[in-house]
């Protein structure tokens, strides 16, 4: 398991929508994964599995399930249609974001697709303008490369392995590179370039535990 080789996602994205008639922010990424859409979906719906390389879930990850992830997010699943699609409601700190997840074959195995859209309310405007897309994407990115060790592994918990790494140097300079990739991609997607490299900078700092 050699996390020092570890890549983020293939695929950034910054996007706009819209919900009941308010715009939301979308961060999207993508990355392919070395195994079927049948065992992937397995590993992201299984109780057992999500908790070796994510964290510790409990609930029914099924259509009409809730689930509760312990330390994080509690939601709703609201569409399930495997192995392809997943849509929940992510309840945390109080609001509501929505997730999807598609999975589709490709070429070299299983491409997923994650989605997260967020609303545009004060407050969460406010940790989108300090932040930027960059506190959804590394995190998830972080989620991505968990489960590709899962997935290319025996099967055993690689969740204390990728905390050590992710507090190493080597870790630290990944989440460095990923962050300021999400400035990229933000700056892409309209964003002012100076207020991209200081939001994807304070990501930056947020993650590798050197925020003042």
């Amino acid at each position: 398991m050699n996390f020092d080789e570890a890549l983020g996602a293939s695929f950034r994205e910054v996007g706009s929508g819209e919900r009941d008639g308010r715009p939301t922010h979308i961060v999207r990424a993508s990355r392919i994964y070395p195994t079927t859409t049948t065992d992937l979906w397995s590993a992201l719906t299984d109780n057992e599995r999500v908790r070796r390389w994510f964290a510790n879930v409990t609930g029914d990850l099924k259509q009409g399930g809730r689930f509760s992830i312990e330390g994080n997010a509690d939601g709703d699943i609201v569409t399930c249609e495997p192995p392809r699609l997943l849509a929940l409601t992510w309840e945390f700190g109080g609001k509501t974001s929505w997730v999807n997840v598609t999975i589709e074959k490709s070429d070299e195995g299983a491409l997923l697709t994650l989605e997260h859209e967020h609303p545009t309310d004060d407050e969460s405007q406010a940790h989108w303008d300090q932040y930027g897309p960059g506190a959804t994407g590394v995190g998830w990115e972080l989620a991505m490369l968990g489960l590709d060790m899962h997935v290319a592994s025996d099967g055993a918990s690689i969740i204390e392995a990728g905390q050590a790494w992710a507090g190493s140097a080597t870790g630290k300079a990944t989440l460095r590179e990923w962050a300021e990739a999400w400035g990229d991609a933000h700056a892409k997607a309209g964003a002012d370039s100076q207020i991209a490299v200081e939001t994807a900078e304070r990501t930056a700092a947020f993650y590798t535990g050197e925020e003042k």
